[in-house]
């Protein structure tokens, strides 16, 4: 049977332990811890051909995980690639019929070059005569019948320049006909090959690429599953700083400010707490209601703000833990 003062040393120690552990307890703000998640979704329709991930996986930015089977949109890329070809061999060529006008000018220049040589040999024998009329020595009709064939020699040559120069402009016509032409088959081109990058783009949705760090927290497809564009594949976050939103009163303000460092407690074990270092980024520029699961440095306040702290995480928070701090 325990003596009267065995029962008041048992309640005294009993007094002291809970007094120091209430001190342990008194913080200054309560919060919950979360993090960013982000629900990565499919970009594309079709067959789920593979999602290589399992939660918990710790993912990089630019992994691909999964593939979308999108044999339709190659079939599409590949009719698009073969109309280009076919509008490519109904482009026309000017090559044959400009060969044909240039023989002709060819033919022509001859023709020219005939000419002064024969005014050449006209002008010789005109000088020839001249001196002989001059000497009394031939008759003037000789003279005038020479000049006369050198005149018409002449406006034969000036007709041969003619007929070269407008052949010369057929040439250009048909090419820039030829062009014109071509030009219209070109512009019918340059939209199909706008419709190739458009498909390429779609192809590249295919492929399944996480986009952030982090680890899985859910997964919510998998594999041979149907899919569809912004259907749900999984929940990634990253966890390695969380973010512990907490409360503080009105009366507190004063004592916090952004960037300022604190002090975080996390439950490690029974009545034992593992403290880390935050950092205040954020506080609420407004007040509000004290949410219901929260619990104040003073109960009887009734408004509250909001502020988070970044905690770099160790491996001990989880999303959804309590977190005290001290300012």
């Amino acid at each position: 049977m325990k003596t009267i003062y065995q029962t008041y040393f048992a309640v005294a120690l009993t007094l002291g332990i809970t007094a120091c552990n209430s001190s342990k307890t008194d913080f200054d703000a309560t919060g919950v811890f979360e993090a960013e998640e982000v629900i990565i979704s499919s970009e594309s329709n079709g067959k789920l051909l593979a999602l290589n991930i399992t939660e918990g996986d710790a993912l990089t930015v630019g992994q691909e995980v999964g593939q979308v089977d999108c044999q339709n949109i190659n079939l599409q890329k590949a009719q698009t690639e073969a109309s280009i070809a076919a509008l490519k061999l109904k482009q026309n060529e000017a090559t044959p019929q400009v060969k044909i006008l240039e023989k002709q000018i060819e033919t022509q220049k001859a023709v020219l070059a005939t000419q002064k040589e024969q005014l050449t040999l006209l002008e010789k024998e005109r000088k020839r005569l001249q001196n002989l009329v001059n000497a009394e020595a031939a008759p003037t009709k000789q003279l005038d019948d020479i000049v006369g064939q050198i005149e018409i020699l002449k406006k034969q040559m000036t007709s041969t320049q003619s007929q070269i120069e407008v052949i010369s402009q057929q040439i250009s016509s048909q090419k820039e006909q030829i062009s014109i032409q071509n030009r219209g088959i070109l512009s019918e081109t340059q939209p199909l090959q706008v419709r190739v990058s458009q498909i390429d783009e779609q192809l590249g949705h295919c492929k399944v690429i996480n986009p952030i760090a982090g680890t899985v927290l859910v997964k919510y497809a998998e594999s041979n599953e149907m899919t569809g564009m912004g259907k749900p594949l999984y929940k990634i976050a990253d966890l390695s700083t969380m973010t512990l939103r907490a409360y503080v009163s009105g009366t507190q303000l004063g004592q916090v400010k952004v960037n300022q460092p604190v002090k975080i407690f996390i439950d490690n074990g029974k009545d034992a707490y593992k403290e880390m270092q935050g950092t205040i980024t954020w506080i609420s520029s407004k007040a509000e209601f004290t949410p219901k699961t929260i619990q104040t440095k003073d109960e009887r306040e009734n408004l509250v703000y909001a502020a988070k702290i970044k905690v770099k995480n160790d491996g001990f928070i989880k999303i959804g833990m309590y977190g005290e701090v001290k300012f």
